[in-house]
């Protein structure tokens, strides 16, 4: 019987960077596709408590929508501190705030492992930009084109 092979932190190689565009995709779709990629389960020799994950660079963040009524449906809570310091807002607020960016690593971080290091250090390869311009070009990063993965993978409007 052989013994299942893990990896160790020193053994990861091969780490990619990838880029994605993420204008008219829908935000939960690409969010699992990016978890999984951070997470390195997509790779033969995953292992579960090393990051062995690529690098995720998206752009144009501010162009992702929702499906459904989402966009002014679905509310953000934060805290202040002081009681009742509970404040709210809607998706389509922070999509057309300041930090329209949020949105996607907010909607990445809460599929990772829950808060960790680990969580904490995967979460630090994702790069998610509003615009179209990024510095990363000296990675030279590999473009995959989510939206034609699936036809579910965009939405129109």
């Amino acid at each position: 019987m052989k013994a299942t092979k893990f990896l160790k932190t020193a053994d990861v190689q091969d780490r990619k960077w990838i880029l994605i565009d993420a204008e008219g995709v829908v935000v939960g779709r690409l969010a699992t596709f990016i978890a999984m990629r951070l997470r390195g389960k997509h790779r033969p020799d995953y292992t579960p408590h090393i990051d062995c994950g690529d690098k995720v660079v998206i752009i144009n963040a501010d162009k992702v929508v929702f499906t459904g009524n989402k966009r002014k449906d679905k509310m953000y809570y934060k805290h202040t501190g002081y009681p009742g310091g509970l404040k709210e807002t809607t998706a389509g607020k922070i999509l057309d705030g300041r930090f329209p960016e949020r949105v996607m690593k907010k909607a990445v971080q809460r599929m990772l492992p829950k808060e960790s290091p680990l969580a904490r250090k995967q979460l630090s390869n994702l790069h998610v930009y509003a615009g179209a311009e990024h510095p990363h070009e000296a990675q030279k990063p590999e473009v995959i084109d989510f939206k034609s993965m699936s036809s579910k993978n965009t939405r129109e409007g």
